[in-house]
């Protein structure tokens, strides 16, 4: 960019005229002024600033939408994840927006998504309050210089003005939130949300779309990277620990959550983390604690004492999803170049509220594909009695939210992979053992940590193995740190008729959701799976 008046003019282009003020590319320092001064949030003891996002505390999955246009409505998959909107639903929100944003400060930050400049996708994000001008300089990749500022071309914009509403009769949405990504234009139009990870998670959705087309993997992981260059991937929905188990003293830290790999290796899409700190302890997680207590940090929906302004991480009175978001250098072994070779370990976590599945298994590679088409979890929830009961969640490849084309196409892709660079592959339970949540107990992070280290570090590729008969799995009998018993889940339950019952209730429901791959990935990927013909 070289003046201001080369930036009014291409934001004139996208109909953006007539603004009160233009913060462009402003520093954090100056940043955290503006929020303070427009009372946007509250600076806490040691520095974070502590924000508060209203109404909407996390995604809202049900409002985002994909304009349905000639160019590209062949490539995405139309479901429950990929909604359509009229391209004239979009006309008319686009200029809502563009006539709400008259006379008004707008906040402007040219960054990158991605640390591989080949694959890398520049962007320009505008938006209305500073603090979002903050996470959006956490969250993706800066420019190294003022050259790299210079020239940079955002071919990707996202306009966010959460403090504009939609009317859903009139405006085709299903609530005055709106995230709508129109692929062709190049455009993501954010309203009615002030939830900053609705920014982050639109952005992967377009790498989603961008980096298949060119033979590379977009994958929501987290990445690192051993002393002796050896590099593990981790995939896993939200809670299952990718961030807290890639935060590890004796490796550095590529990512925490997005990654693409290509025929170079694995990159990351991003510049920081956004981690859920809810109930985070310093002794368990110490580099993601101490990222809380450090100035750049956004600390979402957090308990502040208004009068000390220590913050209370215990303190989920507004939302469970209390978030951190701040720059992967606050991490001390983080990977400076965001970058590594191909994976030699790739890790697919689970949290199992079943209590069911082994605490690690070894995976072939049509096994991997399996488990990562299913992309389990399970949370825990009440009953109408009062009871907590297990709930099994299926996110096709750990992200299928933001997946826009076919699950399958990236199954496809990760496998050729793993079949390319002879990646060993292993699926995890962070969750439950000995029965299931409420009865049960949650394994330790001490001994997941065994268990991870001992796999990556490829101490268990020639280890001893048991076959899991209901899930088809072949479990490790002995791994230093870890009790024998725990590596056997049926060795933990009380009773093992009960534990195979609850083992072929989740296996039935993993056939159940596997039933709409089966005509697009074949026998040999089926038979990867769960076995339901145990007596």
């Amino acid at each position: 960019m070289k003046n201001k008046t080369d930036l009014i003019a291409q934001l004139e282009k996208l109909g953006i005229k007539n603004l009160r003020d233009i913060y462009y590319n402003l520093n954090t320092p100056s940043l955290y002024e503006k929020a303070i001064s427009h009372n946007e949030g509250l600076l806490s003891h040691k520095g974070p600033l502590v924000v508060s996002t209203g109404v909407h505390k996390a995604r809202s999955p049900q409002d985002r939408f994909i304009v349905k246009e000639p160019e590209t409505q062949n490539l995405v998959a139309w479901g429950d994840s990929n909604k359509p909107i009229s391209e004239q639903h979009f006309d008319i929100l686009y200029a809502k927006m563009l006539a709400y944003s008259q006379n008004k400060k707008l906040y402007i930050q040219d960054t990158f998504a991605g640390t591989d400049a080949q694959f890398r996708l520049p962007l320009r994000v505008i938006t209305e309050t500073a603090w979002h001008s903050i996470f959006v300089r956490n969250m993706f990749v800066l420019p190294k210089n003022r050259e790299e500022l210079f020239f940079h071309q955002p071919t990707f914009h996202v306009l966010h003005l959460p403090n504009l509403q939609a009317e859903p009769d009139f405006d085709g949405t299903h609530s005055s939130a709106f995230i709508i990504i129109h692929l062709s234009k190049r455009l993501v139009l954010i309203g009615g949300t002030s939830y900053a990870g609705e920014i982050k998670k639109s952005v992967f959705s377009l790498l989603n779309f961008v980096l298949p087309q060119k033979n590379a993997l977009p994958m929501q992981c987290s990445a690192n990277i051993g002393k002796k260059g050896d590099v593990a991937i981790m995939f896993g929905l939200s809670g299952a620990g990718k961030t807290t188990l890639s935060a590890d003293a004796n490796r550095k830290l590529i990512g925490d959550d997005e990654h693409g790999w290509t025929e170079d290796g694995v990159f990351n899409f991003e510049g920081g983390c956004y981690a859920k700190v809810n109930h985070l302890s310093k002794e368990a997680e110490p580099y993601i604690y101490e990222a809380t207590r450090k100035f750049g940090t956004v600390l979402e929906n957090v308990g502040i004492d208004n009068e000390t302004r220590r913050v209370n991480l215990y303190d989920n009175s507004l939302t469970d999803n209390i978030r951190a978001s701040y720059p992967i250098s606050s991490i001390p072994n983080h990977e400076p170049d965001g970058m590594a070779g191909h994976p030699t370990h790739l890790v697919m976590l689970v949290s199992d509220a079943f209590g069911v599945i082994p605490p690690i298994s070894k995976l072939s590679p049509q096994q991997a594909m399996y488990y990562f088409l299913s992309g389990f979890s399970a949370r825990v929830s009440k009953t109408e009695r009062g009871i907590s009961e297990p709930v099994a969640i299926f996110s096709a490849c750990f992200g299928e939210p933001f997946m826009i084309m076919e699950p399958v196409l990236y199954a496809q892709i990760l496998l050729k992979k793993i079949e390319q660079h002879n990646v060993q592959c292993w699926l995890i339970n962070t969750g439950w053992s000995g029965g299931p949540a409420g009865i049960g107990n949650r394994i330790k992070i001490m001994y997941t940590r065994a268990m991870l280290n001992a796999a990556i570090e490829g101490r268990l590729n020639e280890a001893d193995t048991l076959r899991n008969d209901v899930f088809n799995l072949d479990v490790p009998t002995k791994i230093e740190g870890v009790p024998e018993k725990l590596l056997q889940p049926e060795n933990c339950w009380n009773n093992k008729d009960t534990y195979n019952i609850q083992a072929q209730r989740l296996a039935a429901l993993f056939v159940k959701n596997f039933k709409k791959f089966e005509e697009k990935t074949g026998q040999e990927i089926l038979m990867a799976g769960p076995n339901l013909k145990i007596e």
